[in-house]
């Protein structure tokens, strides 16, 4: 079966309701791919941060295609606080579920060796805790008096969705050492990746690149798409374009500035979508 296909076409194999696993700003965003979507009208979805949310989920929540979120934060980081996020937050338009770094890291490995939980310790007694009724506390059940422990439900997104530097014309993509990743793509049902080059060879020949490769596998569609983490990072490829982050921080504040900047950018990606 042929894995290669347009970012459009990508785009619309994600339904509207799906549970999206994305990762965060610094690990490989696929920002094309959500701009993708947010052009095709998604709607209703519950979006995982694995674990923080930053840019391109800030434009998901202001394009209406988000009805859960859930996530540890969600920050442009220098560039101040997530103006779209903030204000579906202030005015109940989303559904939040509050979690913590290493609670979603924990969901998603439970999902990845297949149980239905993980334990974890560090966050009993706290705010989160005590507001997440489907984790449990119960007694440390080796008897070793390391006092109780939490269960943490296991996560398994219908869909992980991310970008990378390359994959090769068998669908394998590479991923470094993005481990994250990896446990995504184990976790969820489907992965569908961006990148910016398919490249004629085999990624699992080569020892150079095999330990640090996704195998198809696990991976369900793979689209080129230039410049497809844009404006966040693509470690070894680019940098983050702090200057267009800042534009949409300031301009995404009001509904109106938010949508004036989609229509630029959207404008402005569809003729590479349209390829």
């Amino acid at each position: 079966m042929n894995i290669i296909e347009n970012l459009d076409a990508l785009a619309a194999r994600v339904p509207d309701g799906a549970f999206v696993a994305m990762p965060p700003e610094y690990s490989w965003v696929p920002s094309s791919l959500a701009r993708a979507l947010i052009a095709q009208g998604a709607k209703n979805l519950h979006v995982l941060c694995v674990p923080i949310g930053g840019m391109t989920v800030d434009m998901m929540i202001g394009a209406g295609c988000v009805a859960t979120l859930e996530a540890a934060a969600v920050s442009l980081g220098e560039a101040g606080l997530a103006p779209r996020f903030t204000d579906a937050i202030q005015t109940g338009a989303i559904r939040m579920i509050d979690s913590t770094c290493p609670a979603i890291h924990a969901a998603l490995q439970a999902s990845e060796k297949g149980v239905p939980f993980m334990p974890l310790g560090g966050l009993i007694g706290s705010d989160i805790e005590a507001n997440r009724e489907d984790w449990k506390v119960v007694p440390d059940p080796m008897g070793a008096g390391n006092g109780p422990i939490a269960l943490i439900t296991a996560i398994k997104p219908d869909f992980a969705i991310f970008h990378s530097p390359k994959a090769d014309r068998h669908g394998n993509v590479w991923i470094g050492k993005r481990r994250e990743l990896m446990t995504m793509a184990h976790a969820a049902k489907e992965t569908l990746v961006s990148v910016e080059e398919i490249v004629d060879m085999d990624f699992l020949e080569d020892d150079a690149l095999a330990a640090g490769t996704l195998p198809n596998l696990y991976i369900s569609g793979v689209a080129e798409a230039k410049s497809g983490a844009w404006p966040s990072v693509l470690h070894g490829i680019y940098e983050p374009d702090r200057a267009e982050i800042s534009d949409y921080a300031r301009e995404a504040k009001t509904p109106e500035g938010f949508q004036a900047y989609m229509e630029r950018t959207l404008a402005r990606q569809r003729p590479a979508a349209a390829e």
